[in-house]
């Protein structure tokens, strides 16, 4: 790199050094709680899907799942005149699920070349921080929909999709709450097959429609906060006109989930990235959660010459959690019949 981006570099890592409280940032060290959360809210604010999910911090490696917002109803009434009293009713207890925090590791490199291009740049700092933030937002996004185990060293080669980097939402019900999951029709083809000949379902509508009303408890029946999520793969624009087009300029980098002007099966529906092909998750999105183990973000920039760029080592412990497998369900090995036109809505 050139001088002047030795010294915009330089005093970059002073700066990340100064705010975790460390002599200097080319030594792993923890960062501070002021810092994460920072972080934290940079990462949500990337990605407008990770807006509508829980990510929360958690004291221990592993416990309970706390359940946030998915402990019911709260209305009632208590004849108080004799020896009755009124109960009031926890929002956010403990619900017998368990998690695991697994470290996960954000390394990521930046070449000299790069910099000297940003070096120019009034914002340098952020230009260095923003291409690590927006990674994590859509690698979190992808562990969650793709994930499947925990592999003591990860391979990117062949699982291109960080399938074995955590179990992410969608395993956790095949794991836990298998019931909740309909991977195959009546016709016994091994596949949920709409339309065609022997279909299992007519239309997209028809099979949210009754997954809805026999795999979800009945709580969540007709209750606005229920969204059935799909990917562009599933439905195209052209049968699932959108809605988000009057979205200010400082949103549209955080626009990755659009919704449909229809509904789905009487559901209103949404596309999210990273959704396998054939999937669909019906359920309220913030019944999935991302716990991150508080205190435990580790971080290391280091110089290296010898490749001609910076690395910055960076990791933090993580958990794909479901709050409450009741309020949701999972639809995969969806496919159409020949000539069916893939789209729905009623």
């Amino acid at each position: 790199m050139d001088s002047n981006t030795r010294r915009l570099f330089d005093a970059y890592c002073a700066r990340v050094a100064q705010a975790n409280g460390v002599s200097s940032a080319h030594t792993q060290f923890t960062v501070t709680p002021a810092v994460e959360q920072r972080l934290e809210a940079a990462i949500r604010q990337d990605s407008s899907f990770l807006q509508l999910i829980n990510i929360q911090g958690v004291r221990d490696i592993s416990g309970q799942a706390i359940g946030v917002g998915t402990t019911g109803t709260i209305a009632g009434r208590t004849d108080t005149s004799g020896s009755g009293v009124r109960t009031p009713r926890e929002m956010h207890a403990l619900n017998g699920e368990s998690y695991i925090c697994s470290q996960t590791d954000f390394d990521t490199a930046i070449r000299y070349a790069t910099l000297d291009a940003w070096s120019s740049q009034p914002n340098f700092n952020a230009l260095v921080s923003a291409q690590i933030v927006s990674q994590m937002a859509e690698d979190r996004i992808m562990i969650g929909w793709n994930g499947t185990s925990v592999a003591a060293t990860t391979n990117r080669n062949t699982n291109p999709l960080l399938q074995d980097v955590n179990k992410g939402w969608l395993q956790r019900y095949r794991d836990d709450n298998p019931e909740r999951v309909m991977d195959e029709g009546v016709t016994g083809s091994g596949i949920i097959k709409i339309g065609g000949t022997n279909p299992d379902f007519a239309n997209l509508d028809a099979l949210v429609y009754q997954a809805v009303h026999e795999l979800i408890h009945p709580r969540m029946h007709g209750s606005p906060r229920l969204r059935v999520m799909l990917g562009i793969g599933m439905l195209d624009e052209k049968y699932f006109p959108l809605i988000n087009t009057s979205n200010a300029p400082s949103e549209q980098n955080a626009l990755d989930v659009l919704m449909s002007k229809k509904a789905v099966g009487g559901v209103q529906a949404l596309l999210v990235p990273f959704m396998p092909l054939g999937t669909i998750k019906i359920g309220d999105p913030a019944n999935l959660s991302i716990y991150y183990q508080r205190g435990a973000r580790r971080r290391h920039i280091k110089d290296e010459p010898t490749k001609n760029r910076i690395e910055n080592y960076e990791s933090s412990n993580e958990a794909y959690v479901v709050e409450n497998y009741e309020f949701g369900c999972v639809l995969e090995n969806i496919q159409f019949g020949d000539g069916v036109q893939q789209g729905g809505g009623d």
